[in-house]
Parts: structure tokens; C-alpha cells; sequence
């Protein structure tokens, strides 16, 4: 056996391949399918992005592991500027060839191995178990921490606003959890992709100073460009907060060649400069939100959580999978709760991001 398909055989099936029936089912739909299953951009990249991506495209040579130093300074001032985040070195700061890439190494970039625990959200994006999975971690689903007992974890994901279900953390749940990782010297690797698309409340980093008091020893916030900049085919993202721990990861990846493309970087620094354009996406997301969740009650769907991010967390209180047929009858393509987890077997992810037209058209078929 190759030594590809050993390290294959860790990991569960790829949960998209298991709806290939019911999207053709979709697709048969005379009006075309609405795909509200991936979170993937339909909106154009602002020019300003463009530009700055196309005015280095002549630059040769490579470029460095740790980003430009402009870069990292236009991220700790949109840090600053979107979220309250403050005191934190450019230096600490790492561009990363994608979030999910990150993710995905983030267990053995740390050295994680068969001796260690890993803890990830009940209902999860599936990428958390797969890197721990990967690095042969041992895995534990836990919410509250207390269920994990006398156990020492060594990494502990936080993801708020959540993916798929949109639930946000407040402030003394986050510190509770900054407060039992250090108790137990375990990093804290929190997921931030959808921080700035909260849309009732107030979504918080792990680093906000209301949370971490300040110091962000043991605390790693992942930020993507994908959303809000629709930059998900550039692979945009970054790691933030301990020094010492994004150092470590940044001499990892540079024996490595985990290098962000130059003209990515160039893209990154202008995106994270601009927030017009990320208002301006915003609210179209927020529109296409109030269509679609009117349209998913006034059909009988029970929307739980949900109160940030690019999804709707939805369930007729019946089979995922019985839910996801009953849309695909309409056209609909859903991602089913049993991609994430065996708590959310009742649930489907319903994706905001289609054209304004797709959204109408699902709203249309839902009625």
C-alpha cells in the first residue's frame, strides 16, 4: 500500500462526495439549481484589490515566509480598526496560503503527535478533526470543558462566530476558556473567519482585551480574506497573537516553502487597508440573509442560532438528510448536519452565498 493511501485511510470520507446523488437531483430542476451548500463567493473582487494584485504580477522573485512588512502592519491595523484588537506586534503575524490549509497543518506545525489531545467543538467545521487526524492526535468534541475532567488538552478550537451554525460566544465564555488553557497549558487556536459578518450582537476575538486581558500567550486567531473580500480563490488568510508561538510556526514554515504568493500579499495588504468594500459586501449578504430566512420560516424550517456568518442553521425536525432531498426536489442545494458532527443529525446549512437572483429563486421555490 502507498504510503498515500495510508495516511488517506486516517481520515473519514470526504463528506462532499456523499451528496453528488442529491445535487444531480438539483440540477435537473428547469429553472437550474440554486447552490446553497459551500460558502463560496458569487461577488466580484473590488478593483482596488485587483490592482494592487496586478501592479506587482512583474516581480520575479520569491517572496518571504513571513510576508511584507506592510502586510502585517495593514493586518494589525484592521485588527485594530474592525475588531478592538490592540497591542499586537506585526511580528506576530503570519500569512497563511489559506485558512483551511492552516487549520488543516496546525497540529503537527505545533508538533503534535499520537500522545496528544485535541479538543474541537461538538458541531464543527470537519477540518478541525482532520488535522488532529493527520498529525495522529487523539480527538474530543466538547462545548463545555468541564466534560473533559482531569484531561490536559494541548490545542483547544474555539470557532466564533460558528461555522455551520452561526452561534457566538460571548466575552466571559471566551475568557473561561483562555482561563482553563492556561490552567492547563494548552494553546487556544480560535477561528475568527467570520468575525466581522456578526448581525445581532457582538462577535469578539480571542485576543479583544476583554477576553484575554491583554495577553495573548497561548492564543493563535485565524482570520480569512475569503468572505467579506471574496478573495477565496486567492487562498488569502492569516495567523495572529502569541509571538513566540507564530514564530515557532513561521520557522516551520519556512523549511517548509509554505510561502503566500507575492502578488496574494499585495492583494492582502490593500484588502485589509480598505473597509468600504467589505461594507459594501456586507450588506449584501445581509439583504440576501432577510430573503432567505423568511422565505426558509415561512416554509416550516426553524432557524436556531445563526446570528453571524455566511449561513443559515436551519431544520424541519426531521433526518438531515430527508431535509436535504426535500430541497433538491426544489432545486435547492444544502450542506446536511451530518457533515459536522453527530449532534446536528436534524440540521441543514443553508449558505447565503449565491447571486441576489439565485437567493430570489430559492425564496421563490420555498413558497
Amino acid at each position: 500500500m502507498s504510503p498515500r493511501r495510508r495516511v488517506s485511510a486516517l481520515l473519514p470520507d470526504f463528506p462532499w462526495d456523499t451528496i453528488a446523488a442529491v445535487k444531480a437531483t438539483a440540477a435537473a430542476h428547469p429553472d437550474g439549481i440554486v447552490d446553497l451548500s459551500v460558502g463560496t463567493p458569487v461577488d466580484p473582487v473590488d478593483p482596488l484589490i485587483r490592482a494592487a494584485l496586478s501592479s506587482v504580477a512583474e516581480v520575479p522573485g520569491y517572496p518571504t515566509t513571513h510576508g511584507t512588512p506592510e502586510l502585517r502592519v495593514a493586518a494589525v491595523d484592521a485588527l485594530e480598526r474592525r475588531y478592538g484588537i490592540t497591542g499586537l506586534d506585526p511580528a506576530a503575524v503570519l500569512p497563511v496560503i489559506g485558512t483551511k490549509e492552516l487549520i488543516a497543518g496546525l497540529p503537527r506545525l505545533l508538533g503534535l503527535g499520537a500522545d496528544d489531545l485535541v479538543v474541537i467543538p461538538e458541531v464543527a467545521y470537519p477540518t478541525y478533526e482532520v488535522g488532529a487526524l493527520l498529525a495522529g492526535s487523539k480527538v474530543a468534541r466538547a462545548d463545555g470543558l468541564t466534560q473533559l475532567g482531569p484531561q490536559s488538552p494541548a490545542l483547544i478550537y474555539v470557532n466564533s462566530p460558528s461555522n455551520p451554525t452561526g452561534k457566538v460566544l460571548g466575552v466571559e465564555h471566551l475568557r473561561k476558556v483562555v482561563q482553563f488553557a492556561r490552567e492547563r497549558g494548552a494553546i487556544v487556536a480560535s477561528d475568527e473567519c467570520y468575525l466581522g459578518l456578526a448581525w445581532e450582537g457582538r462577535a469578539v476575538s480571542i485576543l479583544d482585551p476583554e477576553v484575554c486581558d491583554g495577553d495573548h500567550t497561548g492564543l493563535l486567531a485565524v482570520h480569512s480574506l475569503s468572505k467579506t473580500s471574496n478573495l477565496a480563490s486567492y487562498r488569502a488568510g492569516f495567523v495572529a497573537g502569541d509571538a513566540e508561538l507564530v514564530a515557532e510556526l513561521l520557522e516551520v514554515r519556512k523549511h517548509s516553502g509554505m510561502m503566500v504568493p507575492f502578488p496574494i500579499q499585495a492583494a492582502m495588504t490593500a484588502a485589509l487597508g480598505d473597509d468600504a468594500h467589505e461594507q459594501v459586501q456586507r450588506e449584501r449578504y445581509r439583504a440576501r440573509r432577510e430573503v432567505l430566512r423568511k422565505a426558509l420560516q415561512d416554509a416550516g424550517f426553524r432557524i436556531d442560532h445563526s446570528e453571524a456568518g455566511l449561513y443559515l442553521w436551519s431544520t424541519r425536525g426531521e433526518p438531515c438528510r430527508t431535509t436535504l432531498d426535500w430541497l433538491a426536489e426544489r432545486g435547492i442545494l444544502a450542506a446536511p448536519g451530518d457533515f459536522y458532527g453527530p449532534g446536528a443529525g436534524q440540521y441543514v446549512r443553508i449558505a447565503l452565498t449565491a447571486s441576489d437572483e439565485r437567493i430570489e429563486a430559492a425564496a421563490k421555490r420555498l413558497s
